[in-house]
């Protein structure tokens, strides 16, 4: 029987998807080292950044250095690439994707806490004026 032609497709859009974001074979190691480790510090340099009132623009730079730190994991322990420069930026953007969420929910505390007389929480990254 002849595979359609979606099926094909199909067969190679997963095969593009799955070396996307990780070169190891497993995706579990991606999961680990990146969205785990990585994810996990940047979330906690995020809200180290913003428990300093320093502004947001600041996590670029340290994420691109974690995202840097996660590629040596890769490299270290998995035999992943070092220097490659696709799995360095996909490493910094989820890196960067964690440390703004750290960020923006330590941002949110901060101001319900600091001005309550003004603020009122709106959801987790979120706040809002107080009705007069």
């Amino acid at each position: 029987m002849m595979p359609s032609l979606s099926m094909t497709s199909l067969s190679m859009t997963s095969l593009s998807m799955q070396g996307f974001l990780h070169e190891e074979g497993s995706f579990g190691v991606f999961l680990l080292v990146t969205v785990i480790l990585g994810g996990g510090a940047a979330v906690l340099a995020g809200r180290a950044i913003a428990q300093t009132w320093r502004p947001w623009w600041q996590i670029v730079a340290y994420m691109l250095i974690l995202g840097a730190a996660v590629r040596f994991i890769h490299f270290a322990l998995f035999g992943g690439t070092l220097l490659s420069l696709h799995y360095y930026v996909v490493d910094s953007a989820i890196c960067l994707l964690f440390g703004l969420i750290g960020f923006q929910a330590a941002r949110a505390a901060q101001m319900v806490s600091q001005y309550r007389w003004i603020n009122q929480p709106n959801g987790p990254l979120r706040w809002r004026r107080k009705a007069p």
